[in-house]
């Protein structure tokens, strides 16, 4: 097929899309863990959006999290604690929610641009990493500390250091889904779109 002929999405885009979605609903299935200081959950679904970009590329690693925002929106209790609803954007963590289809999109695009082309092993699990981070991290947070500081009315150096209590286990997150995308990336190379 040449280019003006081919699909937007293939069969096997659409697949990978609903796959990782299933995975960042599935990880919603863990109980949230709640803090006193905001009214946002810490979940493990983050690292799934991380997954996401890093495993898929920017483009359906973004559409999978698209997915799950609009099955959230629609009404599927497929957030952790069971939450859907179009209650939940206006709400602490719409900010969050949202970030995470640009998050998945910035750590999908830094993988293809960087750590595809980093050849020693150890140099190209540091760009994945990164990747995770910026994405993961600094893009969703980016989007929901200040979503949340206006939903709340708690003010954004609040709704700061609320978020700090995220950043170490966030961290985390992010190297874990560094490692798995690198080793999945190596065993079954998906051409990142």
């Amino acid at each position: 097929m040449t280019a003006r002929t081919r699909p937007l999405m293939s069969t096997q885009d659409i697949v990978l899309i609903a796959l990782f979605c299933a995975i960042i609903v599935a990880l919603g299935l863990i109980p949230p863990v709640n803090i006193a200081i905001v009214p946002v959950p810490i979940t493990l679904q983050t690292l799934g959006v991380m997954l996401a970009g890093a495993v898929l590329g920017p483009v359906r690693g973004a559409c999978a999290c698209a997915l799950v925002v609009l099955l959230t929106v629609l009404g599927l209790p497929v957030l952790a604690g069971g939450r859907g609803g179009l209650g939940v954007i206006p709400g602490p963590t719409g900010g969050y929610l949202l970030g995470w289809i640009p998050g998945a999109y910035v750590t999908g695009l830094l993988v293809k641009t960087f750590a595809l082309r980093v050849s020693r092993r150890g140099p190209q699990l540091a760009a994945y990493f990164a990747a995770c981070v910026v994405g993961g991290l600094v893009v969703v947070y980016a989007i929901g500390i200040p979503w949340t500081a206006v939903s709340t009315g708690l003010g954004m150096g609040k709704a700061a250091v609320g978020a700090l209590y995220f950043a170490v286990g966030d961290t985390l997150k992010a190297a874990a889904a560094a490692a798995v995308a690198h080793n999945v990336r190596r065993s079954y190379p998906i051409e990142p779109r």
